[in-house]
Parts: C-alpha cells; structure tokens; sequence
C-alpha cells in the first residue's frame, strides 16, 4: 500500500499562483508513473499532468504553460507550481501513482493509489 498526501491548497485571486506538494510513501524508483488530476465542481475528475517514470510531463491543453510539475526523487515529493490561475481552476486537485509496468500515460483506470485531495479556489 501507498499512501499519499497532498498539501498547499487554498483560496487564490485570478492571476495569482499556488504551488501544491504531494508526499508519496514509496520511493519512485518502486513506482510506475505520477500524476496531478483534479475535480472542478460538476464535472468529471481530470487528469492535469502525468510525470513518467524518466520525469517525461504531459499536461493537458488547460494548464499547459501555466502550470510545471516537478518531483523531488531524494525526498519522494510531487509538486505542481500553478501560475496564472483562473476561476476555472477551482477543483479539488489530487495526486496519484501507478504501481510499476503500467502503460504510460496513466489514467484513472490504471492508476493504483490516490491522496484524498486538497481544495484549490480561484475568486476574487
């Protein structure tokens, strides 16, 4: 079993910046990939970036540009660094990991372990 946590979350105005951490139970170099998904309110939870196993990012058409995902092997950290953050951001952000061999990029059905979430509002 993995546990992960999220932290960070928060109330920010539009244009502003949050940066997000995750800390993972399980050394990486154990895990398949990593990724940040989120749940805006009334829709279906997407996934934002997904980090491979070699630090490969894809982001989504959203975010691209505005937010980087980083990951810090030594202390088995996620990040997400949000910058220019709009209304539509507003969602309950999760990280997850896949276990190892999973296809590459995750996706819920193939990802394993989840953080319970932590709110991100965008408003002014």
């Amino acid at each position: 079993q993995v546990q992960l946590a999220e932290s960070g979350g928060g109330l920010v105005q539009p244009g502003g910046t949050l940066s997000l951490s995750c800390t993972v139970s399980r050394s990486f170099n154990n895990l398949g990939a990593q990724a940040w998904y989120r749940q805006r309110p009334g829709n279906a939870r997407e996934r934002v970036v997904a980090i491979g196993r070699s630090g490969t990012t894809v982001y989504s058409d959203a975010v691209k540009g505005r937010f980087t995902a980083s990951r810090d092997l030594a202390k088995n950290t996620l990040s997400l660094q949000m910058n220019n953050l709009k209304p539509d951001d507003t969602a309950v952000y999760y990280c997850a990991t896949q276990r190892q061999f999973r296809p590459f990029p995750p996706t819920e059905a193939t990802t394993d372990w989840w953080g319970p979430g932590t709110q991100v509002t965008v408003s002014a």
